[in-house]
């Protein structure tokens, strides 16, 4: 049996952009990325602090350093710009193993990450 659990969040991502006509997905800054342990095309939960709308997407990489968090293509219907998220990734287990430590990471007003 294996069983769900966190993997990875970004707490407080502000959307900075929306691309109605882009085939889809979510753009997250690459150093963003990598401070959650996030991989291109991985999937991930988008919960929308805003308007609770919740959404299911695959990440693609935006430019490091870039603050961007992307919503493309029907996504973009599901925020408005400056609407806080979650970005949340998870894993799958064996819950007879230890348990996975998830990575969280807080960020600022301009998607900086916090200290």
């Amino acid at each position: 049996m294996q069983i769900t659990v966190l993997k990875s969040k970004l707490s407080y991502a502000k959307i900075t952009q929306l691309d109605l006509f882009y085939v889809g997905s979510i753009s997250i800054d690459e150093t963003l990325m990598a401070a959650a342990n996030l991989i291109p095309n991985e999937q991930v939960h988008v919960v929308n602090l805003n308007n609770g709308a919740r959404l299911v997407t695959y990440v693609i990489p935006a430019p490091a350093g870039s603050g961007i968090i992307g919503l493309n293509g029907p996504a973009a219907r599901m925020g408005a710009m400056g609407d806080l998220t979650f970005i949340i990734s998870y894993a799958q287990i064996d819950p007879a193993q230890e348990s996975l430590t998830p990575t969280v990471v807080h960020l600022g007003d301009r998607n900086e990450l916090k200290s």
